[in-house]
């Protein structure tokens, strides 16, 4: 887990500081009161999922499997959710939450600059990504079973991160910076090399490539694409 995640971003997105959001979001049903003990518990429970997730997929994980690989017993885990589909919506609304947070409210000294505004967004983004990969994986992996209502959550997030991007070129088509025929186009093709740096992480592990050395990269591409002249 990187270090020095407040100071990224002001905010800390560790697993204990996610759960501990997570605790605080769902505390009128979670029923153990004691704030410590409770975060301590969803570290495990969200750290043993996520890890299910990744080795036979999270929907064909039992409560039975994360009560084995989380250590904690079955009551226990009732404790906090009372079913399956409540944990998965718990592990989303902190994927979504995390992202949506990082990409709003850029700094007045960006704010005007469409791209460093833009360069702003890929870099957080991808840094965020690179602390919370277990968490992003799994909220792309699992999309295609998740319930009708958890899948429009993951792609609602997914259109919002999109919309997010286009409002930025869309900003610097209007004020000549950028040159581009369909910012919302281009959006959507920008977003799937963010979602590259996660799904396939160990790709750019393998080449010995970072986060910040791929978030450049990612800029320089796209940059090269958006400031140059329309056809």
């Amino acid at each position: 887990m990187p270090q020095g995640t407040e100071k990224t971003f002001g905010t800390d997105y560790s697993n204990e500081a996610l759960c501990k959001r997570m605790y605080r979001r769902h505390s009128a049903t979670i029923k153990v009161q004691k704030e410590a003990v409770a975060v301590a518990n969803l570290v495990r429970i969200c750290e043993a999922t996520l890890k299910l997730s990744n080795e036979k997929g999270f929907h064909a994980s039992s409560l039975r499997d994360l009560s084995r690989v989380s250590g904690i017993s079955m009551g226990g885990l009732y404790a906090y959710f009372d079913n399956k589909v409540t944990l998965l919506t718990m592990i989303l609304e902190a994927v979504t939450s995390s992202a949506m947070e990082i990409i709003t409210e850029p700094p007045q000294t960006i704010a005007n600059d469409p791209r460093a505004h833009l360069r702003w967004l890929i870099e957080r983004h991808v840094a965020l990504t690179e602390i919370m990969q277990p968490w992003f994986a799994f909220a792309f992996m699992e999309a295609k079973s998740f319930p009708a209502a958890n899948r429009r959550a993951a792609v609602e997030s997914e259109a919002a991160t999109e919309a997010a991007i286009a409002r930025i070129l869309q900003t610097g088509v209007s004020t000549g910076v950028f040159h581009i025929n369909d910012p919302l186009l281009t959006a959507a093709l920008l977003k799937p090399l963010l979602q590259d740096w996660y799904v396939k992480r160990g790709k750019y592990r393998k080449r010995n490539i970072p986060a910040g050395v791929y978030a450049r990269a990612v800029c320089d591409f796209v940059e090269t694409g958006v400031l140059g002249q329309t056809p």
